[in-house]
């Protein structure tokens, strides 16, 4: 089993591996990678809400002298009660349901302006022609980057996601990549200018903000931004590129879904659940902890694997089935506990709107057979490189 984290990095179906896991080994130490691996619903939960034992610090014992070089040390995704809940109360406002549901008209006219440059064809790819451009367009908006720069987001986007695969910590290595630099020094630029010149954006609100009388750090208003660009584009590009596969592997359902629109929110829950757009997450042993009869030591990383437990059939009945109706749908695929995803209500939101216009637009639609399917190269993200699909209107 050296080799099981690769593999998995690499299937476009990781699902029976997790399965094997869950039955044989549901808490494995991959000694190649050093880490130690939770498979099962309950203990991935744990994992994720149990912070006084699981620690999202996984960078404490690193020097302080190196974290303005690491703005991921000093995020919200990086951070333990209660620095976190300082910096989370920060955000809160700008992703609550209602000022996300705001954003609904603009999130419909980037849709739309999408859908019609790709109509007369009668094909598209799902993920270069809409479901990567939606989520970095509203991002960049909200943190009030120029139109012209947002063509950088997808490269620094992708550059971030492959240094947060698991060895036995987090390569920063790579966080200190050309692009990554280079990444840092622009919000580093943007973030001067507000400071100069405040507008009506998300890093003008963050600088105006304070904890306890505190206004944020330099580091802290940079990891926000690198936090928001990964999250902000990933988890949605993913979540619409991963619906459209699964339903195209079930054509009743798009038929389905045309019928009955009401349950498009169920079949996106389904889509969460069933192909999650973040498959892992990390964390470290604060302490010794044994999980079944496995003793996990102190300050060991810890992988808890989102995709496996969303797959957990003491859970859910029929897991390997992707089901629109399904009810009951208590999937993690945003996270659990203190950490649950900001973002969920904006990812949901642009899912939705997109998903939903082309059902309105699309009677049919399958996938290219000329060409075959890539899973990116992630342990920690669940993506295609591309979903080219051929369409046909509706009447």
């Amino acid at each position: 089993m050296n080799s099981m984290l690769t593999a998995v990095e690499q299937k476009l179906n990781p699902f029976p591996l997790y399965s094997t896991m869950r039955q044989t080994q549901p808490v494995y130490h991959d000694p190649q990678r050093g880490n130690w691996n939770v498979f099962r619903y309950d203990d991935v939960q744990r994992v994720l809400s149990e912070y006084t034992t699981f620690s999202s610090q996984f960078v404490r014992k690193r020097t302080l002298s190196l974290l303005p070089r690491e703005p991921f040390a000093a995020a919200i995704i990086s951070t333990d009660p209660p620095r976190h809940r300082q910096l989370r109360s920060l955000v809160t406002q700008a992703f609550t349901p209602r000022a996300v549901e705001a954003l609904a008209p603009r999130i419909t006219q980037i849709v739309q302006e999408h859908l019609d440059t790709v109509q007369p064809s009668g094909c598209m790819d799902v993920i270069h022609d809409l479901g990567y451009p939606l989520p970095v367009i509203v991002i960049a908006e909200l943190l009030g980057v120029p139109s012209q720069d947002r063509a950088r987001f997808k490269r620094w986007s992708d550059n971030a996601v492959q240094a947060a695969n698991f060895g036995t910590n987090v390569d920063f290595k790579k966080f200190m990549s050309p692009e990554m630099m280079e990444m840092g020094k622009y919000f580093m630029g943007i973030i001067e200018k507000r400071r100069k010149a405040p507008g009506d954006d998300l890093i003008s609100g963050l600088l105006d903000a304070s904890v306890d009388g505190k206004h944020l750090s330099q580091i802290e208003l940079l990891g926000f931004c690198v936090l928001l660009l990964v999250a902000g584009n990933e988890t949605t590009t993913n979540l619409i590129g991963n619906a459209m596969l699964s339903l195209a592997e079930q054509p009743e359902s798009w038929q389905e879904l045309r019928a009955r629109p009401e349950l498009l929110p169920q079949a996106i829950e389904e889509a969460l659940r069933y192909r999650s757009p973040v498959q892992a997450m990390f964390r470290i042993a604060a302490r010794e902890v044994k999980l079944y009869d496995q003793t996990i030591p102190a300050n060991a990383p810890v992988v808890a694997w989102i995709g496996s437990a969303n797959h957990d059939e003491s859970v859910f009945p029929e897991a390997e089935t992707f089901d629109i109706e399904r009810t009951a749908n208590k999937h993690i695929a945003f996270g659990y506990g203190i950490h649950f995803c900001l973002g969920a209500p904006l990812a949901r939101l642009e899912a939705r709107i997109a998903l939903g216009a082309m059902l309105e637009r699309f009677q049919s639609f399958r996938l290219d057979s000329q060409v075959t399917l890539e899973r990116q190269p992630s342990l920690v993200v669940y993506g295609l490189h591309s979903l080219p699909i051929e369409f046909s209107l509706a009447g």
